[in-house]
């Protein structure tokens, strides 16, 4: 389509990424935006790195492992070292990075990169493809699932926690309860 066909279809539509973007804008504080890309790229890392590893294993993908000096490099080293420089940040504290995306993302993904071999560091054991191996998958499961029942009702787990606060409170100011005799 030429430049004159589209002028004649009169204004361009914004884009759906835009549109979601002006969503998020009025529905999301930073915070509940920095956890939703942190939830969304541990999943896509999780389900792309298991995709990969059963995709080198099957032979059906044209690459192999990563090695350097005739050692393997498992992921979770990836994911050690993208978390290690995400350390740099806070213990900076560089203000302007803390929210932003690209360091929700970072952390998403590398997190997702350690929990996915955490039967091996547990074990200290490369049990990836045997029955042990479970372990890492359980792990990831878990943690998207408290982290999904955490974003999908924040405001309900802030307020159980004011409520617990202000519950012990109350309990020690009042001291232990009288014992019937």
């Amino acid at each position: 389509m030429t430049s004159a066909a589209l002028r004649q279809r009169g204004p361009a539509r914004p884009w759906l990424i835009e549109r979601w973007r002006e969503a998020a804008d009025r529905n999301l504080t930073p915070l509940q935006r920095s956890l939703l890309v942190t939830w969304v790229s541990f999943g896509v890392t999780f389900g792309t790195v298991r995709l990969i590893t059963h995709g080198i294993r099957g032979g059906w993908l044209p690459w192999g492992n990563i090695s350097a000096g005739g050692k393997h490099l498992h992921h979770y080293n990836l994911g050690i070292a993208t978390l290690a420089g995400l350390s740099l940040i806070a213990v900076r504290g560089d203000e302007r990075a803390v929210g932003h995306p690209a360091v929700a993302t970072a952390y998403g993904c590398g997190t997702a990169l350690i929990a996915d071999e955490f039967a091996l560091l547990l074990d200290l054991q490369d049990v990836y493809w045997v029955r042990q191996g479970r372990v890492s998958v359980d792990v990831s499961l878990g943690i998207l699932a408290v982290l999904g029942t955490y974003l999908s009702a924040k405001p309900f787990w802030h307020e159980v926690i004011r409520v617990t606060r202000r519950h012990f409170a109350s309990a020690a100011k009042q001291g232990p309860p009288a014992t019937a005799s």
